[in-house]
């Protein structure tokens, strides 16, 4: 089998549920993220793509049911590229980049465009079809936005419980405080506003035409955990989750560009990243939050390396609570908390559903180029109980081999 890297990665400013790119449509902004990849590397003739491999968790509106083929086609791309839209809801780009990398391991594609795009804001009402013609009872328009929705009635009752409120059972579960859930959070927006003062981002992000956003709208500088503790719990009168120590409804695409060892020197690229290993898991849908500790256990055991190789980790914070547990039992097998989301998380970043999977491989690979780290991992937790993983080796020959002294290094197969 060959191997797939990571040859570029860009995306859009992350914008807050109703704010600054709440009047772009997402096909609009997924191309925006695509095209502005692409720009990025001119020799790649674009009629030479073998596929776009999209991620989008909503495609009930302007999404458009395929809304891969839709962006690529507003982004100028020839007609004769194809385009897929894949659903795995939060993990949805990262299972994106994870189908379009196997590809290229199979041989059946050179060049896979992949990435995601989530808006939150435009996300329509649905109005369930009547059981008969001229109903004479009402009938309840759903928001698709977040969460469950048309619960089918033979799920248990556990099972289908908010989002919200799992995340209070997981937190019961592994005792995890709300002064820790407060100081995680604010620990995120300290670490994201100061990521963009130094400049990390500025190569990763692009703005989104017609619309006045340059960094992350969700930021809030000076966020500390005394001011987190004023704010009232959402999903329980006596809970520790409020809006403050939970990711936001947000807006937003990425992209992530991969192709094969040739594609290099045929198209002039430079590869960033191997995309070592790859792992899935999934548990009881009311766990969700924790399920990213099994994947990346089986990524990691997929390339062939343990956490004290790692020297970089990018996990998706949708609840600071499930963070916690998921970095707690992570740090029992050797693993730095600190080099967790050091450049900020999707609490401050926000987390556009469709698009935060390829958000946090482009944001570790990053990480690994400048932090002179080589392995890392990218890890997303799923609603209905799923998570993915991803493990990349940074391509930099100067690169140190990790933090730790772990003697799987580099033994390993993708996965």
């Amino acid at each position: 089998m060959s191997h797939a890297f990571v040859y570029t990665a860009v995306r859009t400013p992350f914008g807050r549920f109703g704010g600054a790119l709440s009047g772009v449509r997402p096909d609009d902004l997924a191309a925006a993220s695509l095209g502005a990849a692409l720009d990025r590397v001119p020799g790649l003739d674009r009629e030479r793509i073998d596929d776009i491999v999209w991620g989008d968790a909503n495609g009930a509106g302007e999404d458009n049911r395929n809304v891969a083929r839709m962006a690529l086609l507003l982004a100028g791309v020839p007609t004769t590229v194809p385009g897929v839209t894949v659903n795995r809801l939060c993990g949805s780009s990262l299972e994106a980049a994870i189908q379009g990398s196997r590809a290229i391991e199979a041989g059946d594609a050179e060049v896979v465009v992949t990435g995601g795009v989530e808006s939150m804001t435009r996300a329509p009402w649905v109005l369930p079809k009547s059981e008969k013609a001229f109903p004479a009872g009402d009938l309840t328009a759903v928001s698709t936005t977040l969460g469950w929705r048309l619960v089918n009635d033979r799920m248990p009752a556990e099972w289908t419980v908010s989002l919200g409120e799992a995340n209070e059972q997981l937190g019961e579960l592994y005792g995890i405080s709300r002064e820790r859930q407060d100081e995680f959070s604010a620990r995120s927006h300290r670490l994201a506003d100061q990521a963009w003062d130094d400049g990390f981002y500025d190569d990763l992000v692009v703005p989104v035409e017609g619309a006045e956003l340059s960094r992350d709208e969700g930021i809030r500088p000076g966020t500390t955990p005394e001011r987190l503790a004023g704010l009232t719990p959402v999903f329980r009168r006596d809970g520790t989750i409020t809006a403050g120590n939970a990711s936001p409804l947000s807006d937003g695409a990425a992209t992530v560009l991969l192709g094969s060892e040739a594609a290099a020197s045929r198209y002039g690229l430079d590869p960033l990243a191997r995309i070592a290993g790859r792992g899935a898991s999934a548990c009881d849908p009311q766990l969700f939050g924790f399920a990213p500790v099994e994947a990346a256990h089986r990524a990691l055991a997929r390339a062939g390396v343990d956490w004290s190789d790692v020297g970089a980790v990018e996990l998706n914070e949708a609840f600071a609570v499930q963070s916690l547990a998921c970095v707690d039992a992570w740090a029992k097998d050797g693993l730095d908390p600190e080099l967790v989301n050091a450049r900020g998380g999707a609490i401050a970043l926000g987390h556009p559903l469709g698009a935060s999977g390829a958000r946090i491989l482009g944001t570790v690979v990053q990480r690994l180029r400048e932090e002179r780290q080589r392995w890392g991992v990218a890890a997303i937790c799923i609603g209905v109980g799923q998570a993915l993983a991803v493990v990349v080796e940074n391509l930099d020959t100067e690169a140190g081999a990790g933090t730790g002294t772990g003697t799987g290094a580099g033994t390993g197969r993708a996965g």
